[in-house]
């Protein structure tokens, strides 16, 4: 028997040599792939430009959405200095080109994604695996205009803008130190979404802050549209009625709370910020108390405050004096009582129903209609419903005007989203008083009080300074105290530098003739 001869095999060093080549051409050969197969799905977009850029010395493959790509920016800052360029390195392209964000990857997830926000690609070759990006996105955005929501007689007329970057440029404007912080994030899936988390490094507590960060960066949704959105994910009780942020459109307001150690979240797209953590009784004090007089700021609070509880308490007050508790009616509004309720089919309970579920028919109407229109029907709706509704005997004079007043004192909550909770809290306090009276009245009191103590923005107790007590808190909160009362900052934020100014320094500077 013969042995047969082995193989010739390649030394060691060759063979990993060719290992080497075989795995490089192979990667060359999958980018090659991937950016060739880029392009192809882009192209399915009609807005979608890719073409050929021919030169003297060289041509260019230049690829964008040309409707997300400012055309000033692509003719002016980019194609024309291509000439300048050595057509043979990408470098010296990026060097040409007089624009402060540029990038050179091979990254297919790179290349998309900033494709897709705004970039030029430049290849040397149609599929080229390396190109280079060049910022150029159009930024088009509404002009500063004056707040719709939280509108002031006295303070400043601007109002936040959907721009991320306009509405750090507010802000910045009137804070302008180096402590400002400013950390942005991308999130949601589809949407990519620019957030931005603003605080006062050196005066927010750290804690606060980690928090807030913490709660941005693992949200994983696809679409982040509004900062609406991002209330509701980060908040922690997602059950409850009441906001555990405050939305503001105001960046006085904004400037502030950060003063005061707040930490504030913007989102791009958005002309709302979220301020946090809050308590109850910030959501009852407008912004435009700090500009006025400290009695007549204090005094406004305090009717802000009845008010609210008058629209909440009123109506089933009513329903419950009527339906078990006569003997609380005094003798002469007892016959204006029955005068008004005579011929009156229906019960107390759907009674106060009726007028409640139909003051709010006319507010989401008025609210979603055109302005003119809207304000028309809310107006001459409610007189000739209301009208009608007593001439037809299905509720009686008496209650349309307690409903009526319910619902104006709904409005003086300085909060948007206060107010829906205020308008929804209505019901529960009607269901209970028909059923048991001031009993069920003050059961649902008790309820709603333990859900509040229970409650937290961003770990802290909703309550404060009421529930824990803060005595010096309690200077801004159900009243206004004036500037030179409050030294310190609030004591729940637990910032880490609590004083404002010093308070003996603020004496020895007073005038001589004082």
């Amino acid at each position: 028997m013969f042995k047969r001869k082995p193989k010739f095999q390649l030394p060691i060093d060759t063979q990993v040599k060719e290992i080497t080549k075989d795995s490089n051409q192979s990667n060359e050969q999958t980018e090659l792939k991937n950016a060739f197969e880029l392009i192809r799905t882009s192209m399915k977009s009609d807005d979608f430009v890719h073409y050929c850029y021919p030169l003297m010395n060289h041509h260019y493959w230049i690829s964008y959405y040309q409707t997300i790509v400012d055309p000033d920016v692509l003719h002016k800052d980019i194609m024309c200095h291509l000439e300048k360029a050595n057509g043979n390195a990408l470098e010296s392209v990026k060097s040409a080109i007089p624009i402060e964000k540029i990038i050179i990857t091979s990254d297919v997830n790179t290349i998309r994604n900033k494709l897709h926000s705004g970039y030029v690609v430049i290849q040397l070759e149609e599929y080229d695996p390396t190109c280079l990006l060049v910022q150029s996105e159009s930024h088009q955005s509404r002009s500063i205009s004056m707040p719709e929501v939280e509108f002031s007689v006295v303070g400043p007329k601007e109002a936040f803008v959907e721009s991320l970057n306009i509405n750090i440029n507010l802000v910045r404007k009137r804070l302008p130190v180096q402590e400002l912080t400013v950390k942005q994030f991308e999130i949601g899936r589809l949407s990519k979404t620019n957030i931005a988390v603003l605080y006062v490094d050196g005066i927010a507590n750290e804690e606060n802050v980690n928090t807030v960060i913490q709660r941005v960066s693992e949200i994983d949704f696809d679409q982040i549209i509004d900062s609406s959105f991002i209330t509701q994910i980060i908040s922690d009780n997602h059950k409850s009625l009441f906001p555990q942020l405050v939305d503001t459109e105001r960046p006085d307001r904004v400037v502030a709370v950060l003063a005061e150690g707040k930490v504030v979240i913007i989102v791009n797209g958005s002309p709302h910020a979220l301020i946090g953590p809050t308590s109850l009784v910030e959501f009852f004090s407008a912004f435009e108390d700090y500009y006025l007089n400290p009695l007549i700021a204090s005094t406004f609070r305090i009717i802000r405050l009845f008010a609210v509880s008058f629209s909440i308490l009123v109506t089933p007050i009513y329903v419950a004096a009527l339906t078990f508790h006569y003997e609380l009616i005094p003798k002469d509004l007892m016959g204006t009582l029955i005068t008004s309720r005579r011929g009156v089919p229906l019960p107390p309970i759907l009674e106060a129903v009726f007028l409640e579920l139909t003051i709010e028919l006319l507010r989401e109407a008025g609210a979603r209609l055109p302005t003119k229109v809207g304000q028309t029907i809310g107006i001459v709706g409610g007189i000739v419903i209301g009208t009608a509704s007593v001439e037809a005997g299905l509720t009686s004079n008496v209650l349309l005007i307690i409903v009526a007043l319910a619902a104006l004192a709904s409005f003086t909550t300085p909060v948007y989203q206060m107010g829906n909770t205020i308008r929804l809290l209505r019901f529960p306090f009607l269901l209970f008083a028909n059923i048991y009276g001031m009993l069920g009245v003050v059961i649902c009191f008790c309820y709603l009080l333990t859900h509040l103590l229970r409650l937290t923005s961003l770990g802290r107790p909703f309550l404060e300074p009421l529930y824990p007590s803060r005595l010096q808190d309690l200077k801004d909160a159900i009243f206004r105290f004036p500037f030179s009362s409050t030294p310190k900052r609030p004591m729940k934020l637990q910032t880490e530098n609590s004083l404002r100014f010093n308070p003996k320094k603020a004496k020895e500077n007073k005038d001589v003739d004082e």
